[in-house]
């Protein structure tokens, strides 16, 4: 009969954690903090709608990200040198300049162009042209494209080059292999990253309270100057931001589950299947041992 190995380190790593995340709690609790102002605001209107607005900036920026990215990748691995060489400078710029830096640029373009001028379609001024959501999709939608690019190329180049071969055998154009056969083959590589783009993307919204779009963190802010509770207001659009990003932690787990059939024997079980089988360990003898 096996005799289970007893981990005692385990046991005194999980008391140092707890008496470390205990002492942590009891300061905060100590400090001079108006804890009861959070619930009072967690679900109000004005931080619903900021909340509402970050989740839009997020979706339309990563639209932007990901459709950019795409065209870029596919220009960076043409034969066409100028088009590979437009791609290479967009990506060097956006990834060498700080987002923040882009937004505020963006936001002050009116000191070079007065006046944007699409002809009979379009007349007005900068100013009135580039509103705050403007700035703030374009600063971070085009910047996110520099990255999907590069995540993209990295998925292109990770399918292996007798797969493309093998489609132009058989008659089908260069479009159409990278639709049909390289593409869906790329994303079991580009998934991942994606994912973690989206969740960075949320927390990156935060930086366009500079240029006055009113997202979570800036309501935040304009509700604790109001009501004398600015670090308490900081706290709550912490919280939200973790509930949102756990919540897109979620999903890109199932979605990277999705594209990792065929690519595995057998797939990872979910979070609800691990916690069954564990569960289920506790009712036998020696904690699963037969």
């Amino acid at each position: 009969m096996a005799i289970p190995v007893r981990h005692y380190g385990r046991y005194v790593t999980a008391v140092i954690a707890l008496a470390l995340l205990g002492s942590i709690i009891y300061a905060f609790s100590q400090g001079k903090i108006n804890w009861g102002a959070i619930p009072d605001y967690f679900f109000n209107d004005r931080i619903l709608a900021g909340v509402g607005n970050t989740l839009l900036l997020t979706v339309l920026a990563m639209a932007i990200g990901i459709v950019g990215g795409i065209v870029l990748a596919v220009m960076r691995l043409s034969r066409n040198p100028v088009t590979s060489a437009i791609a290479w400078f967009y990506i060097w710029f956006f990834r060498g300049t700080p987002v923040l830096v882009q937004l505020i640029v963006w936001f002050n373009l009116g000191l070079v162009f007065e006046y944007i001028n699409l002809g009979p379609f379009y007349r007005d001024e900068w100013s009135d042209f580039m509103t705050p959501l403007l700035t703030a999709l374009l600063g971070l939608g085009l910047n996110e494209a520099a990255y999907m690019a590069e995540i993209c190329r990295a998925g292109l180049l990770s399918v292996d080059e007798g797969q493309t071969e093998a489609s132009h055998a058989l008659g089908m154009s260069h479009a159409k292999t990278l639709r049909r056969i390289v593409i869906p083959q790329a994303m079991r590589v580009i998934v991942p990253p994606t994912g973690n783009e989206v969740i960075n993307m949320l927390k990156t919204t935060s930086l366009v309270s500079v240029v006055q779009f009113s997202e979570l963190l800036r309501v935040a802010q304009d509700i604790g100057q109001t009501s004398g509770s600015p670090a308490e207001m900081l706290f709550l659009a912490a919280a939200w931001y973790l509930m949102l990003t756990s919540v897109f932690s979620v999903g890109q787990y199932y979605l990277e589950r999705h594209y990792a059939r065929g690519s595995t024997r057998q797939l990872p079980p979910t979070p609800i299947q691990k916690v069954k089988a564990n569960l289920l360990s506790l009712g036998r003898p020696n904690g699963g041992q037969a």
